[in-house]
């Protein structure tokens, strides 16, 4: 056995080996001589093998609890946790955490050994039918191997391709945290099953690192201050996933398109504004049809012909390029658009502006020869960067996503485009991951996520290279040659989406957005009626130079007044009593609290424009 050759202090933090490149468990019998890799359960490797055991300790301490009667599903090991669905025939509630938790130490103590067994995929369900697991049979009679492998820890077999700890008294660090509804296998049509989810360690510090992480992440909601802050709302008769921006909001998303039109105009942009919807038709030369149908919206008569809202804005993009013919002389094009899509997200998916129905992409595409091809990527991940640490995000993971098994184009064209992602990065000096299998269906990507001021990631970026959409419409230019030549099209978002962008943005800083992006700069404030005439006095003036100011001059008291001003985040108050008025100054204070000496309106102006030209990069 393989855990009677790791010995001493290493077996107490030995969870599993890499064996031939594949981790297996430490009760695997080797049958012949290998170089073997440790696993520390410290390691990310180790922490994903401790999560997913934790899922079916958890699976059996409900069973135990609740009966017979609860259908297990499935239970994975996830980014920062586990879950498990379970059919109950009601669901779980918070309020049950604290005996499941307790049932699972009891279950931890007990040093309950994961047995691994395999049996052919018609013995698996034969066992499976007599046990009433009615999902784990669904499973295995969806699957095509001959041989299938099961755990059985305790009571409970799952099944499972494992690996697991060598036995449950490893499983002693875990929180249950939440619950939610959960359709079988994501059909809205299925049984909505009950989701519990989870996560756990390998010591107590992590544990309580990541809960106060986690409690500090429900303050920064995005969907709790968007209501705070007054920015957007979602209402049920409008309909679910689709974004009301109010008036703070519509600031907000106005300042950052702005920026967005002006340095794409910089970095030799032009822009674009293409229609909402299009002919059926079109959608099936792109290969939409084929490949994104169940994202689009079902379609519409009109004139006796089929439309559908579009989900992407390339097809339009390329309509523009076929207006006119074109030269090699003019590469390369670069064209860009705030474009609104549309995409079917499921119900459940849905989360408040992290997962709409209607979104609006920063959306570009570069139209270029191959020899220009790597110095265009180049340049896209020099905006891309640039855009990024503007906004305060200067820490990201950088991937490189190859082809997937379901793809369109020649082997040729996909070698041609990951070879220049790959030359793009390598020579901007960015580490990147290899993503097997992940690219889009039409060419390979680069994908860059943030990370935000707790450290969690962010999918924003993508750089995708597509030699597919071209050939599908035909597109050519002139070449030198005084031939016709097919150009190649880079796709490009660097946000993602504004709603997403604004919904990580609103978490990053918890609302307290820099000056420069504030929706609300300032707000001036008086202390009795008295100074009211002065008040909007230079409240008119300092918003004609073009300061974002708004003015409370209710007749409350200043502290309260204050306060509703630290609510909002507003970064700066405007004290206004018969002192300021007299000698025609301003008191200013912070949203941290801070006060500054009184100053001119025209001083305060200065300090704005001043503050905001260091913000911005």
């Amino acid at each position: 056995m393989l855990k009677e050759l790791v010995s001493g202090k290493q077996r107490k933090q030995t969870v599993a080996v890499k064996c031939n490149g594949m981790i297996i468990d430490l009760s695997t019998p080797l049958v012949e001589d290998t170089v073997l890799e440790l696993i520390p359960v410290q390691s990310e490797a180790g922490v994903e093998i401790l999560r997913h055991s934790t899922a079916h300790i958890m699976a059996l301490a409900v069973k135990e609890l609740f009966g017979e009667q609860v259908k297990v599903a499935i239970g994975p090991s996830i980014e920062d946790g586990f879950y498990y669905d379970f059919d109950r025939g009601k669901p779980f509630s918070p309020d049950e955490f604290e005996l499941i938790e307790a049932k699972m130490t009891e279950l931890a103590n007990a040093r309950l050994p994961f047995v691994r067994q395999e049996m052919s995929r018609q013995e698996a369900i034969g066992f499976f039918k007599q046990l009433d697991e009615i999902y784990k049979v669904e499973l295995l009679e969806d699957m095509e191997a001959d041989t299938v492998s099961l755990y059985t820890h305790g009571g409970f077999v799952d099944l499972c391709r494992g690996p697991h700890v060598p036995d449950s008294s490893w499983l002693k660090v875990f929180k249950l945290l939440r619950v939610a509804g959960s359709y079988w296998r994501g059909d809205e049509k299925r049984q909505m099953l009950t989701r519990i989810y989870g996560t756990a360690f390998a010591d107590k510090k992590e544990l309580q690192q990541y809960l106060t992480r986690l409690e500090e992440a429900r303050k920064r909601d995005h969907r709790k201050l968007g209501k705070q802050l007054a920015l957007f709302t979602i209402q049920d008769q409008i309909g679910p996933g689709l974004i009301l921006w109010q008036p703070r909001g519509a600031q907000l998303r106005r300042l950052i398109e702005d920026f967005w039109k002006d340095e794409h105009y910089r970095n030799g942009y032009q822009l674009l504004y293409t229609p909402h919807i299009a002919r059926q038709d079109l959608w099936k030369t792109s290969g939409h049809l084929d490949f994104y149908s169940e994202n689009m919206y079902s379609p519409m008569e009109i004139d006796e012909v089929m439309y559908q809202l579009k989900p992407m804005n390339c097809p339009f993009h390329i309509g523009v390029y076929s207006a006119d013919k074109h030269s090699y002389r003019e590469f390369p094009i670069r064209w860009c658009e705030l474009g609104t899509v549309y995409r079917y997200e499921r119900t459940g998916a849905l989360h408040g502006l992290m997962r709409v129905r209607g979104f609006t992409q920063d959306d570009a595409h570069i139209f270029c020869r191959p020899d220009q091809l790597e110095n265009e990527i180049f340049n896209i991940i020099d905006l891309n960067l640039h855009i990024l640490k503007t906004f305060g995000f200067d820490q990201y993971d950088v991937y490189l996503s190859t082809r997937p098994q379901k793809y369109v184009g020649s082997d040729d064209h996909w070698e041609l485009s990951t070879q220049a992602l790959k030359q793009a990065l390598e020579k901007k000096g960015l580490q990147y991951q290899v993503d097997p299998g992940e690219g889009v269906f039409y060419g390979p990507k680069i994908d860059i996520k943030i990370k935000d001021q707790l450290g969690r990631s962010w999918q924003c970026s993508t750089i995708q290279v597509d030699f597919n959409l071209p050939e599908r419409f035909k597109m050519t230019y002139t070449g030198d040659d005084g031939g016709e030549h097919q150009p190649i099209m880079i796709h490009r978002a660097l946000m993602g989406s504004l709603e997403r962008f604004i919904g990580v943005l609103i978490e990053h800083y918890a609302g307290a957005f820099p000056l420069w992006l504030a929706p609300e700069q300032a707000r001036i404030m008086n202390i009795t009626d008295d100074q009211h005439a002065y008040c909007e006095k230079v409240y008119a003036q300092l918003r004609t130079r073009g300061l974002r100011i708004e003015k409370d001059v209710r007749n409350e008291k200043l502290n309260y007044k204050i306060r509703e001003a630290q609510l909002m985040k507003v970064p700066y108050m405007l004290i206004v009593g018969e002192r300021e008025k007299e000698e025609g100054t301003i008191t200013v204070r912070k949203r941290d609290g801070q006060n500054l000496p009184a100053m001119t309106p025209d001083a305060f102006f200065d300090l704005v424009i001043e503050e905001c030209s260091r913000l911005v990069v």
